[in-house]
């Protein structure tokens, strides 16, 4: 072999690895956005996590995932939506409020949107309706809004004679004054009486239970969203402290000593957004997959906040709890 063609052949043998290393697919990259900030929120990434799994995917391996957090500014989501259009992400993974979920589909029409809302989607103009979505969005329901009277039954079950609630919202939060609008329905038929409190820092939160001492309520309903459940150890311990029974939307609030939580299974809808986003990587279009609605549901009770309160748990309640907490 003459010189000349050996070092071609040498030439064209390094090219090969790169060659086939161009042709090999892109990993899918899948955005997500949330409203409230990555602390707190490892239990919910894991069932994300384990529903790409159901769907074939390894976030690090066969798909990345891009995150943007608010860090609870809500005025911040259209821009991360449109950091996230602009990376030409395969899908948008929305959680944590509407908001979030309003913004994306603001910045896009042509991009799949999951979405993991917890009041109805066709109300806030998500979607055109359940069963057929339209557009580039769909996802999952998770039934927060929703359960107010459920959880205003329970307390006043947890707290016998109870006439007059106090409800926390946070008026940052669109979703919170749709909830607002149900509760004024539940008390109004329960012939409850209600006192709204705001906030939306931490120093708003201190007020809104300082407020107690002038106007003292008989028991306590938190509102969902993303600000508030970032603040769970503040109000748990401000509920401990004014004696307040208090309940909350979700089980996080519950496991660091608040007194009870009724709602949807929140891991489980994170993991059934992620199932919803693998499936769409694969190339299932949003249009064609109904709005889910979660179906499980759980009461969780802190057996020990409920004696620091002075309360007896009631035997149905402790019979119909998901888990009570020693």
């Amino acid at each position: 072999m003459r010189r000349r063609e050996f070092i071609t052949l040498l030439s064209g043998a390094a090219a090969w690895p790169l060659a086939a290393h161009a042709q090999q697919p892109a990993v899918p990259v899948i955005g997500f956005l949330n409203p409230s900030s990555a602390d707190g929120w490892e239990s919910r990434l894991r069932a994300f996590r384990q529903g790409l799994k159901e769907t074939g995917f390894i976030e690090g391996e066969n798909v990345a995932v891009e995150y943007r957090w608010a860090e609870n500014q809500f005025d911040r989501l259209p821009a991360l939506a449109a950091e996230l259009v602009r990376r030409q992400v395969a899908v948008i993974v929305t959680t944590g409020s509407p908001a979030a979920a309003l913004a994306a589909k603001a910045a896009t029409t042509t991009i799949p949107l999951v979405f993991g809302v917890p009041e109805d989607p066709v109300r806030s103009g998500l979607v055109a309706s359940l069963a057929r979505p339209g557009g580039n969005a769909t996802g999952i329901n998770f039934f927060s809004i929703e359960l107010v009277a459920k959880r205003l039954e329970i307390l006043r079950e947890m707290v016998p004679g109870t006439t007059r609630v106090a409800v926390l919202v946070n008026p940052a939060d669109a979703a919170s004054e749709t909830m607002l609008k149900d509760v004024e329905a539940a008390t109004r038929a329960m012939g409850l009486q209600i006192q709204v409190l705001r906030a939306n820092t931490n120093r708003e939160i201190d007020a809104a239970f300082a407020a107690f001492g002038r106007e003292r309520p008989d028991a306590l309903l938190v509102s969902g969203g993303p600000f508030l459940l970032s603040r769970r150890v503040q109000l748990a311990l401000l509920a401990a402290r004014h004696a307040v029974p208090a309940s909350y939307g979700a089980r996080e609030y519950v496991e660091i000593g608040g007194l009870m939580s009724y709602g949807a299974n929140v891991a489980d809808a994170y993991r059934q957004v992620a199932v919803y986003a693998g499936r769409i990587v694969r190339g299932a279009n949003p249009a064609d997959l109904p709005v889910m609605q979660s179906t499980k549901f759980e009461l969780v009770i802190n057996a020990q906040a409920a004696r620091v309160l002075r309360l007896a748990v009631p035997p149905t309640l402790l019979a119909t709890a998901d888990e009570v907490i020693e």
